[in-house]
Formats: C-alpha cells, sequence, structure tokens
C-alpha cells in the first residue's frame, strides 16, 4: 500500500522536473533566436563591407544596389565632401535592424615624384648626405655640389630626372573652395550634446557643425564632424584631443608635445612647435592670395602623416609664401609650397615648390638642399594621399574607418 506523503513527494518531483524540461526548452528557444539575430548581424556587417568594396569600385559614384533576393537584406550609399576628405556612408538594412559604417576614402597615390622645383631660377644645389629616390622634375638634369660645412658630401639619386617647367602643377581646385565656404550649421558650444564629460561627438551621419571658439583650445575633447573656428586666431593646447576635426582661422598654432588627427586651413600661418604629432589623415594648408607673407612654421621633432600645403601667391610675389620644416621631423606624405621652401627634415613622398632655401648661422643659400631624405618609395602603393591635383582617379580605396 503506497503511503500518502509519498505520492505527495512524486507529485512534488513530477513538478520540478516539469519545471526543469520547460526551463531547457525555454532556455533552448532562446538560444536559436540569439543565434539567429547573431547570423542576422553577420550577414548585415558582410553586406555592409560589400557595399563599402560596391562604392569604392564604383568610384564612389552613387548608384542604387540590388536587394539580396536570398537573404532579403538591402543596403545603400552616399558619399559627401569632409575638408579635403571624402566620406562613403554605408548602410544594409532589413525590416528593423540596420548596420551603419562611415569612412574616409580617396584614390590611391600613382604620383613617384621625388622632387618638382620649378624652372624659374638656378639649378639644385646639394651639401651634406642627400637620398633622392623617385623621379625628379628639375630646372637642370645636374645637381650641383655645394660646400657650406667640413662635413662629407654625399649624393643618391634613384629615378628620372626631367626639365621641369616654369609653373608648379595646378593645384586640386577643391583647396581653394575650403576657403570660400563648407557647408554646415553654425551652432554654440553650449548646445552641442556631450555623451561625457568634457567630450563633444557629433556623428559623420548628422550635418556638419561649426563653433565659434576662442583663441585657446584646452583640456577639452572634439571627436568627429565640427569645425571649431576663430576670426583671429587659434592655439591649441597639448592636453586637448582632436580627433578628425577641421579648423579655420587667421593663424593656427599648436603646442609643444599635441597628437591628434586634423585638417587645419589659415590664411596667415600655421605653426607647429617642437614635438608635435599630427596623425593621418591630417592637412596642414595655409591658402595666401594677399600682399602680406604668408608662413607656415614646424619645429624640431614633428611627425606628420598627410600633406603640408601652402599656396594662392603668383610668381612674382613667391617670396611672401614661406615654409621652415626644421631637423629631426618627418612628413609622411606630400608637401606643395608655392614659395620658398626650407626643408631639414625627411619626406617619405612628394615634395613641390617654386625655389629651395637653406638658412645658416652665417648666411642664406638658393636652391640648396642639406642632408634630408626625399623618398617616394617608403610611401606604399596602398597609402591614399591627400588630392594635391585634380587627376583621373583610378582606384579607390580606404583611408580610415570613423563610424
Amino acid at each position: 500500500m503506497v503511503k500518502a506523503h509519498s505520492l505527495l513527494y512524486a507529485i512534488y518531483i513530477c513538478l520540478i522536473v516539469s519545471i526543469i524540461c520547460g526551463a531547457l526548452l525555454y532556455f533552448s528557444n532562446l538560444f536559436s533566436q540569439l543565434n539567429l539575430y547573431y547570423n542576422l548581424q553577420e550577414e548585415l556587417y558582410i553586406q555592409n563591407q560589400s557595399v563599402l568594396n560596391f562604392a569604392l569600385g564604383n568610384k564612389t559614384i552613387p548608384t542604387e544596389i540590388a536587394k539580396d533576393e536570398n537573404s532579403g537584406i538591402e543596403g545603400s550609399y552616399e558619399t559627401k565632401p569632409y575638408g579635403l576628405l571624402s566620406l562613403v556612408l554605408a548602410k544594409s538594412y532589413v525590416s528593423n535592424d540596420t548596420v551603419s559604417s562611415v569612412h574616409f576614402v580617396g584614390a590611391r597615390n600613382t604620383d613617384k615624384n621625388a622632387i618638382y622645383l620649378t624652372n624659374l631660377s638656378k639649378s639644385l644645389y646639394y651639401s651634406g648626405k642627400v637620398k633622392l629616390i623617385g623621379n625628379n622634375q628639375l630646372p637642370s638634369p645636374f645637381i650641383e655640389t655645394s660646400y657650406i660645412n667640413n662635413n662629407l658630401n654625399q649624393l643618391v639619386v634613384k629615378g628620372e630626372k626631367t626639365i621641369s617647367e616654369p609653373f608648379l602643377p595646378e593645384i586640386n581646385p577643391d583647396f581653394k573652395k575650403i576657403f570660400q565656404g563648407i557647408k554646415s550649421e553654425k551652432i554654440k558650444l553650449s548646445e552641442v550634446e556631450k555623451p561625457k564629460d568634457s567630450l563633444y561627438y557629433n556623428s559623420f551621419f548628422n550635418a556638419t557643425k561649426e563653433i565659434q571658439v576662442k583663441s585657446t583650445l584646452g583640456n577639452i575633447i572634439f571627436k568627429g564632424n565640427f569645425i571649431l573656428r576663430s576670426e583671429d586666431s587659434i592655439r591649441v593646447k597639448k592636453n586637448a584631443v582632436l580627433e578628425d576635426v577641421i579648423l579655420m582661422a587667421p593663424k593656427i598654432t599648436f603646442e609643444e608635445g599635441f597628437k591628434g588627427t586634423v585638417q587645419a586651413f589659415a590664411i596667415k600661418g600655421i605653426e607647429l612647435e617642437e614635438k608635435v604629432t599630427l596623425k593621418y589623415p591630417s592637412v596642414i594648408c595655409v591658402y595666401n592670395e594677399s600682399i602680406e607673407e604668408s608662413k607656415i612654421k614646424i619645429k624640431k621633432g614633428c611627425q606628420i602623416t598627410g600633406a603640408v600645403v601652402l599656396f594662392g601667391s603668383t610668381t612674382d610675389r613667391m617670396d611672401k609664401n614661406t615654409i621652415e620644416i626644421d631637423e629631426d621631423g618627418l612628413l609622411f606624405g606630400d608637401l606643395y609650397c608655392s614659395g620658398k621652401l626650407m626643408l631639414r627634415s625627411n619626406v617619405y613622398g612628394s615634395v613641390y615648390t617654386n625655389r629651395f632655401f637653406l638658412k645658416t648661422s652665417s648666411s642664406s643659400y638658393e636652391n640648396l638642399i642639406s642632408d634630408i631624405e626625399i623618398n617616394t618609395e617608403k610611401r606604399p602603393d596602398y597609402y591614399i594621399s591627400i588630392p594635391l591635383f585634380n587627376t583621373q582617379k583610378t582606384t579607390y580605396g580606404v583611408i580610415k574607418k570613423v563610424l
């Protein structure tokens, strides 16, 4: 005979077993749904990368993309300028799920010029150890030797040498358009939302926000789609964090030790104090169309990955434009100077100038370079340059993912 409490125990055991089985079925269903969700997200990310590749292959020209019949995922993209760079904004979506990405893109560099020196004055001279790797377009096919100190002179040249024209290649019209105005939404700093304390962020899917700032930028973080403008000058302190922002002012100065990624545009001058690092893709650009002098001064130990540009003056006023780059630094990219250039740091890229000069404690020398390396081969084929010239663009690539 079965006792009553034994039957009760059996009921309890059956109840516990049913709860456990129900929980296992519930968790199994959750796992299946989660697995389906992650598989869908993976397909969306793969489709988003395909949209980006399609945009690059189509030279970023907006085109309708067909719907994926198997997965039902749709894709689209748009392009827009941001300073001197181009953005591709890609989306892939199905039902209520969307994956978005934003990339800086550009044409792959095919420029193999080491030096382009206009045919306006005497030949190029060198002193000390000089290495020129790449094609050279010069006033004369001969690079003359100059003895300005007691050091050994050594010249290494690899590449073709041809006679240059009296004028520099015409710079990309987009450089001038930047100074005529950038489409943006003008707002006050107090109106910008801050996700975190002292951090200002604006997505590249939003309109570009232009903010009037004080003359000193310090202890503040700006990331993303911003134009920081001043009607007087901007001094960027080393404790400021600037990532992918645009600076615009008559004069801009970067404090010693600053590190960031910026596009800086000025009309009077830009100065980098010692050991400033501007990461890829950065632009230092001065446009001078006045009769006053403009200058880019890059002090000792600075590293720039991108482009350094000073342009705007006519040939008869090229003495008004000056770029001075001190020793122990590196420019990984391109340099364009419609004026005079004193170059004492290495360049892994191309240099375009009307005239070189070198100042020492005792004298000044025209069209002379000393103890530098200009090497286009150290700029790899996959490197995407800032578009100095409006040339026929064939192969596009990604510069940087910004979202």
